[in-house]
């Protein structure tokens, strides 16, 4: 389930149809009483169980198994892409948000059997901007032709299991996968990744930016690890503050001093062993920028903390 502006919510299930069994996805409605715009906490030893209401579903019965859904990161979250087998659907949300209207499509073209495997909207570019993971492919998609405007092809030994953007960079992106690698690209230049992480014992499932402080990046594997990794050399902050891809030759000019200086290593800040099980999920939180959470396969949830040295040295 993917939250977006409000109180509307995505949510997958399954159904049968022709004696199929389908993976859908359907948009529901949150009650007023949880919507994120109270700021008051229910009292969880009187409140009763909210009913959703069901507005629309995205029906994908012509195009096979959603296996991603994901929101226009701003707007005013009428649009909605979705990933279904080897089929890239835009959705408008109409007569508020109750009807789905498929605007426009495209698909994999080649041999075998393609999927897509995951899928995120780049925040960048006035959000026309999809990245897309098929088998050890990564493809970039112009959301207003639906064509493809870059493509990476064997970025991973194995399967690509997620990809983020990140919030900060407008051309950089991070990709992890079942050769136990994650990996940070410019889809600027694709030829190959500006770094590559191997801290992992087994395959990746997710990768996420910190959405406030870009060279925090959390992975999750189904070595039951959660790992905290301080990617500041590529983020936006490699000197310890705030850089611009497009000033850094400027900033040379009338910085000589810092021409020759260093930025700061990368490093692993923190290893997480608390899971038993595989690692399916790791998320930032919304409203704490130094809070977040994993989920493993046998149903355990953990909330963490960034350490407070580090949340010091970053905002200090």
């Amino acid at each position: 389930m993917e939250a977006v502006k409000e109180s509307v919510k995505l949510a997958f299930r399954k159904r049968a149809s022709d004696s199929r069994v389908l993976t859908c996805a359907a948009v529901w409605r949150m009650p007023k009483e949880l919507e994120s715009s109270s700021h008051e906490s229910p009292d969880d030893s009187s409140s009763t169980a909210q009913t959703l209401e069901l507005l629309c579903h995205l029906d994908n019965t012509a195009h096979g198994n959603m296996a991603c859904v994901t929101w226009e990161p701003m707007g005013d979250g009428k649009k909605i892409i979705s990933l279904a087998d080897n089929h890239i659907l835009l959705w408008d949300l109409q007569e508020s948000s109750s009807r789905a209207v498929l605007a426009s499509s495209a698909s994999l073209e080649g041999k075998g059997q393609l999927k897509f495997t995951s899928g995120r909207w780049s925040p960048h570019h006035n959000c026309t901007q999809v990245a897309t993971a098929s088998d050890t492919t990564l493809r970039g998609w112009d959301t207003r032709t639906m064509s493809q405007i870059y493509c990476i092809e064997n970025a991973h030994g194995q399967l690509v299991r997620d990809l983020d953007f990140n919030p900060n960079k407008q051309y950089y992106l991070a990709s992890c996968g079942d050769d136990c690698k994650v990996k940070f690209w410019d889809t600027r230049n694709v030829t190959e990744p500006v770094k590559t992480l191997e801290e992992h014992s087994h395959w990746v499932w997710n990768v996420r930016y910190n959405h406030s402080h870009d060279q925090l990046v959390l992975t999750g594997s189904s070595d039951s690890r959660v790992i905290l990794s301080n990617m500041v050399s590529i983020s936006s902050e490699p000197f310890g503050h705030l850089v611009d891809d497009e000033d850094v030759s400027d900033q040379e000019e009338h910085h000589p001093e810092e021409k020759n200086k260093e930025p700061l290593q990368d490093n692993v800040i923190a290893t997480y062993e608390e899971h038993e099980d595989s690692v399916y999920a790791v998320e930032w939180s919304s409203a704490d920028p130094w809070l977040f959470a994993s989920l493993s396969y046998d149903g355990r949830l953990v909330i963490n903390r960034v350490p407070r040295a580090l949340k010091y040295h970053i905002l200090l």
